[in-house]
């Protein structure tokens, strides 16, 4: 299944260029935020931002209502989908955001 879910923008990487830490259902992954970064822009202005990440990557920037919106239609769908719910909570090894 493929799949992309909210997550927010809390931290810059130390020692990655163009990655960063997201929150996502209340674990931290790395994030290769490349893709949503503004030209000109300093990285940390995407501190506070939601990401849809899919594969490791966040690809495109989010309104909190959407990322809030999308988190409940995953977890509706977790009930129905017993791989939504393994994604949720970040089960089936480390490659489950990436």
């Amino acid at each position: 299944m493929c799949i992309g879910i909210p997550g927010q923008i809390v931290a810059l990487h130390d020692s990655r260029r163009d990655h960063a830490w997201a929150e996502v259902c209340g674990l931290r992954r790395e994030v290769n935020v490349a893709l949503v970064a503004t030209e000109g822009q300093p990285l940390s202005a995407l501190l506070g931002s939601w990401v849809l990440i899919h594969v490791g990557f966040a690809m495109s920037l989010l309104d909190e209502q959407q990322a809030q919106d999308t988190l409940a239609a995953l977890y509706a769908m977790q009930e129905v989908e017993p791989d939504v719910g393994l994604f949720m909570r970040g089960e089936g090894g480390d490659d489950a955001l990436r």
